[in-house]
């Protein structure tokens, strides 16, 4: 056979090798694209409740403390038992329905939850600062709705309903008697998060 007019083989291959990888980057335009678009479900029902119980632990141990910095204390001891539980039972239900932590719905429910809390703890200092104790209770629970609230939007429906329970909490702490703070802290972060945990795990899951 004459060189000149034998098959040139590349020229057949090269063809299906580029719409191998054509079809390939289009499949992980795809699964980004449905990646970011989707909800983050990881949010757990049994962490919400868990919370809950702490809460309304805290709030029955700091209505017996004498001074204002003792029942501030208890209280953001309780945060700190709050943010534990958070952290290991979204690890854990984000671990039981494979879902990665950090996927772009998960980064955007993190993104968007903690700026009103660390505002939240800004403002604390400044109240307890300027005198203005009886004002805490509320701001923390306006402040817990906007993360929430903000946060929601990434995830199940349930999750900024929950987050409108707590801004007519935290607007009714503030339009209140200020010796009714502790009652509503104990309504909002312990018995909001007792039924929308429950309502939570019972719809999609622990």
């Amino acid at each position: 056979m004459n060189r000149d007019t034998a098959p040139d083989l590349t020229r057949r291959v090269a063809p299906a090798v580029a719409l191998h990888d054509r079809a390939a980057a289009d499949l992980r335009y795809i699964r980004r694209t449905m990646e970011q678009a989707g909800s983050f479900t990881a949010v757990p029902g049994l962490g919400g409740i868990l919370m809950g119980v702490s809460a309304l632990a805290a709030a029955a141990l700091a209505a017996s403390r004498p001074t204002f910095e003792q029942w501030l204390a208890v209280w953001l001891g309780e945060a700190a038992v709050a943010a534990a539980i958070a952290a290991w039972a979204v690890a854990h239900k984000a671990r039981s329905v494979g879902i990665p932590l950090l996927s772009a719905p998960g980064r955007k429910f993190l993104l968007s939850f903690f700026p009103p809390v660390a505002a939240g703890a800004v403002l604390t200092f400044a109240l307890h600062r300027a005198g203005a104790m009886e004002a805490i209770p509320g701001t923390w629970l306006l402040l817990y709705d906007s993360a929430i609230v903000a946060a929601g939007t990434f995830s199940v429906r349930i999750v900024p309903i929950m987050g409108l329970c707590f801004m007519l909490a935290g607007g009714a702490a503030l339009l209140s008697p200020p010796h009714w703070g502790n009652a509503y802290l104990a309504a909002g972060f312990g018995g909001l998060h007792v039924l929308f945990g429950a309502l939570i795990a019972r719809r999609h899951g622990g």
